[in-house]
């Protein structure tokens, strides 16, 4: 069945909710109201109230709010996991507000696809992480919040950039030819920007881990699922303003290793006579201030919160960080006698980027130390004004000036997002409802990058005519969500049931504009505001544009779920998704994807006096993955001017309409218990991901072109997950709580399209023929491969090992994977198993939070050894590295075991330190609190490049000048530590929060 916009049937289901709204569908009076925590008056999410003796009853929505009908007189019961239950009677007034007692065991509701569930009844491996649980400091990418929080989660942001989004993983590597990060869903939204939230509007973050999990969400769902849920407002009540603010200072840390200008002249290096430490000359102690304010409030009906935050963040590299604006609105109201609840949601974000240029940090490291920072003070003649006032080292490959790079050109970009979100509820019965949701999302990009007459660097400064660059980039991208689903919850005694069925409707839509062109007049101003003076304009062939736009992305699904909860202490879960995509070829667009889950609550039966809670659950769940590009099934011809003017096509690459989906299944075992002071989480599971979506050689006799997408390969991980919780002591006084999570995986590759290849290139200079990662099937994914350094010969080259003892030394690259060459496995860039350490201290108004992270058994090329760390003679124009690990003699530079190393490491992640404060009769503000918070305050590692942090991908390499694309990476090509990196940071913060 081919895949069209199922027009109709949309508007089907949106006439029929309109028509339900209008139907009366009871005599009884309606009794609603609000079920709160008795405490704090927080609402309780999913408080389930029954109609006692009829199993008729509701459940509390995102707010706490209820509805359903019921007759003066009858008994309701209210419960909720972790309360105390309680019966109340319908009177005459049809409202009825509940607060519950909150009992002895906590039972948190966790938030899944199209629903929540108590945490007990939750069959498959799911985490909620509540705001009080996050990451403190200036974060300032939301996905930050998590690091090392959840087992078997990884969030890296490696290199520090303020600009730069964080890594995420969810049990390692989940595909090869789709997208390797966990499906975003903010507040129901599927595939919402977690750009477009502001980490202090997060009231949670709820992780899907396992397939049995995800698999409501389909082909998107293949890499996990994070679902975020934003902050609301009060049940009821006034208007609460609060404010939160953070100022902090950063500065570089575990900088890399370098000969200072003594060492440089004592080793042979080229001596200018100056004296210049580069890295410190192009980085800054960065400010980052940031400032939110929000306004709540409600009367039981209609509920907000609106929220504007700003943030101002300076990188630790000169010229680069952001200013953001955000703000947010969620209103939720009731009408028709309750039975309609509405709630809202938009959001805007503007931010201003200057993202400067990692370059200068790399020349920073490379450049001659002796070298003099402006022209003038040149050694020898030196026509400065040609370079803007700098000093340039003419005539060497891959060598710019890092000030001159960070301080001529500019490298800006202005990014917009807008969404918002509309949720439509309707009880048709006291336990029916239908549910509609529409949402869209809209996000556009200007980046413009600026190279002078001036700047040798991209800029062309030496060329005698055309001299100087604009780079224009734009971007608009729009996704459309429609969805309708309804659920029924009925009781039969011992046993309830709840079902849900739906529909989805999805579109992404795409398009870019890219121009470049250069031969600017003089370097009087910025040209890129004056691009009718280039040159480029009256010169054919000089000027670079390109544009593209996305078909209509549509994916399009029917689904369906049903939980079955029996004695309280059995529980299943089942659910399958029909889904089809356009993505895919013509005739296997559609695909079916189920899942199913079993709990049961063992010490229900077995009643061991030491345990609350022993609860073991199995699951099992089909995902599917799409690919990141469009048009992958279909052919794709070449334009072809002939020498005769005549214009024709060539294939290039053949089409395949039988193109389908990627494919995960995964099975998942945990066992979850609470005794006492102890609780905790095991999971093991097994993961195999099959059909990936690759480009390939083929026949030509068959195919009449040697290229085409088909589906092949194989990948297996299995892995272990343990999350334990303590409270060690809580007398009123004085509180300590101790959390670990640990996690460890392993991949492997059991079918490819090749049995073996070398990828990850090292590059230049003189090393762009050496491939350092070994792919290949029944092995390991992330094998460092290449030769073993043993020492040093007298005329300074490098001594290999003979692997084999065959007296046949074998180690260029040309025989990497010849079954006689001298190569061995020198790492894995992949972790043995990584943890979080959480300690929460409470003393008086005192309150200490220190959270640890370390990752264990992974390998790092340190690619700047690499090249620089042998004194080689035709380098002595260049720095050399001086680590503690730098071999006396050598001076031949060639990759091997020598630059592989160990990046085992330990880090107190985020230590924050905060105080009540208590306001005596002062009444214009209320519940002050003041946090001083590091971050990233020592590491302890033998790594000895910037960062230790694993290297989950590869982007490739870059050498003079060339540009990285940040954006794409070979998930098959971990543990390289790229010399295009921006580095890592240390920061301090001072916070102060109030409500007024």
């Amino acid at each position: 069945m081919k895949l069209k916009l199922d027009t109709f049937l949309r508007s089907v289901v949106l006439l029929l909710f309109m028509g339900l709204l209008s139907t009366s569908v009871s005599a009884q009076r309606t009794v609603s109201g609000t079920v709160t925590d008795s405490e704090n008056g927080e609402p309780l999410i999913g408080a389930t109230i029954i109609i006692v003796g009829t199993g008729q009853g509701t459940i509390t929505d995102f707010d706490g709010n209820y509805s359903l009908s019921a007759s003066e007189g009858a008994q309701l019961e209210i419960s909720y996991a972790g309360y105390t239950a309680q019966e109340v009677t319908v009177g005459a007034s049809g409202n009825l507000d509940v607060a519950l007692l909150a009992g002895t065991v906590l039972d948190e509701v966790v938030v899944v696809g199209y629903g929540s569930q108590r945490e007990k009844e939750v069959t498959s491996a799911v985490v909620s992480v509540g705001s009080e649980d996050f990451n403190q400091g200036p974060i300032t990418d939301p996905a930050q919040l998590l690091q090392g929080k959840v087992a078997g989660l990884q969030v890296y942001n490696r290199n520090g950039d303020p600009n730069g989004n964080a890594s995420i993983r969810l049990r390692g590597l989940s595909t090869v030819g789709a997208n390797v990060e966990p499906l975003i869903v903010v507040d129901g939204i599927i595939g919402a920007s977690l750009n477009n939230v502001d980490p202090a509007d997060i009231e949670s973050i709820d992780v899907l881990k396992d397939g049995s999990a995800a698999a409501i969400y389909g082909s998107r769902g293949s890499s996990g699922v994070i679902i975020v849920t934003t902050k609301k407002g009060s049940a009821a009540g006034g208007i609460n303003l609060s404010y939160s603010g953070q100022v902090g200072a950063s500065n570089p840390v575990n900088g890399i290793s370098v000969m200072n200008a003594q060492e440089f002249v004592a080793a042979g290096g080229t001596n200018l006579g100056s004296d210049v430490d580069w890295l410190d000359e192009v980085t800054r102690t960065g400010i980052t201030h940031v400032h939110n304010v929000s306004a709540s409030g409600g009367n039981g009906v209609t509920n907000y919160r609106i929220s504007g935050n700003f943030r101002g963040v300076d990188g630790i590299l000169d010229n680069s960080g952001f200013d953001q604006f955000n703000t947010r609105v969620n209103i939720s109201t009731r009408a028709f006698q309750d039975k309609l609840k509405v709630g809202f949601n938009t959001s805007f974000t503007n931010r201003e980027s200057d993202f400067g240029f990692y370059e200068s940090l790399r020349y920073a490291v490379t450049y001659n130390p002796t070298a003099p920072i402006n022209g003038a003070d040149s050694p020898f003649p030196f026509n400065s004004d040609q370079f803007g006032g700098f000093f340039e080292a003419l005539g060497l490959f891959d060598s710019f000036n890092p000030k001159s790079i960070i301080e001529q050109n500019t490298n800006t970009g202005t990014k917009r997002e807008f969404n918002y979100g509309l949720n439509l509820g309707y009880s048709i019965l006291d336990n029916l409802t239908l549910n509609v949701r529409v949402a869209q999302q809209n996000a556009s990009n200007a980046n413009r990058t600026y190279y002078p007459t001036t700047s040798l660097f991209r800029g062309n400064a030496t060329s005698p005519t055309r001299k100087g660059r604009a780079d224009i980039y734009n971007d608009n991208a729009s996704f459309d969500l429609y969805e309708a689903y309804a659920t029924h919850i009925s009781d039969f005694g011992k046993t309830a049931l709840t079902l849900t069925a739906g529909y989805s409707y999805q579109q992404n839509n795409f398009e870019s504009t890219y121009m470049s062109l250069g031969d600017f007049p003089n370097n009087d101003i910025d040209f890129i505001d004056a691009l009718e003076t280039s040159q480029d304009l009256n010169n054919a062939g000089f000027i670079n544009i390109n544009s593209d736009t996305s078909p209509d992305e549509k994916i399009i699904a029917f689904f369906g779920r049903a939980n079955v909860t029996f004695d309280d202490a059995i529980f299943l879960n089942a659910s399958v998704r029909r889904e089809g995509s356009t993505k895919l070829g013509e005739d296997n667009q559609w695909g079916i994807f189920p899942a199913f889950g079993v709990g049961v609550d063992l010490n229900n039966y077995l009643n061991i006096e030491a345990f609350d809670l022993l609860k073991l659950r199995v699951g099992y769940g089909v995902t599917g993955a799409l690919p990141q590009a469009n048009g992958l099934s279909r052919a794709i011809r070449n334009v072809v001017n002939g020498s005769d003017g005549s214009v024709s096509t060539e294939l290039v690459r053949a089409a395949n309409p039988d193109l389908k989906w990627e494919e995960k299944a995964e099975t998942n075992i945990g066992i979850e218990f609470e005794a006492g002071k102890l609780g905790g989480t095991i999971d093991l599971y097994n993961r195999d991901i099959s059909d990936f979506i690759l480009e390939r050689n083929v026949d030509v006799a068959v195919y009449g072109v040697e290229r085409r997408v088909e589906n092949a390969g194989k990948l297996n991980t299995q892995g272990l997950e343990v999350a334990l919780n303590y409270d060690v002591v809580d007398n009123g006084n004085f509180a300590y709580n101790t959390g670990v999570v640990f996690s460890t995986y392993t991949t492997e590759l059991e079918e490819f399209v090749l049995d073996a290849e070398m990828r990850g290139n090292l590059g230049s200079p003189g090393q762009n023929e050496t491939e350092m990662v070994r792919v290949k099937v029944g092995n390991e994914i992330g094998e460092i491969w290449g030769p073993v350094h043993l020492g040093v010969n007298d005329d300074g080259t490098n001594i290999f090992d003979d692997i084999n003892g065959d007296g046949n030394l074998l180690t260029d690259q040309a025989s990497a994977l010849d079954p006689d060459a001298d190569y061995a496995v020198l790492g894995n860039g992949i972790p043995d198993f990584e943890i979080g350490w959480t300690n929460q201290l409470s003393v008086g108004g005192w309150n200490i939070n220190a959270f640890f992270r370390g990752a264990f058994g992974h390998s790092l090329v340190n690619t700047f050894r690499a090249f620089y760390e042998p004194v080689v003679s035709t380098q002595s124009s260049y720095n050399f590295m001086n680590t503690e690990l730098k071999v006396d003699g050598l001076t031949e530079a060639r990759f091997s075991s020598l630059y592989v190393e160990k990046a085992d490491f330990f880090r107190l992640d985020n230590l924050t330190i905060s105080r009540s404060v208590p306001l005596g009769d002062v009444t214009a503000i209320s519940n002050l609190n003041v946090s001083l918070t590091g971050q990233n305050l020592f590491t302890i590692t033998n790594y000895t490049g910037t960062d230790p942090d694993p290297a989950l991908g590869d982007f490739g390499a870059a050498s003079n000048g060339d540009s990285v694309n940040f954006a794409s990476q070979d998930p098959l090509v971990p543990g390289i530590d790229r010399r295009n990196n921006y580095f890592s940071a240390r920061t301090l913060t001072f916070g102060l929060n109030f409500n007024f």
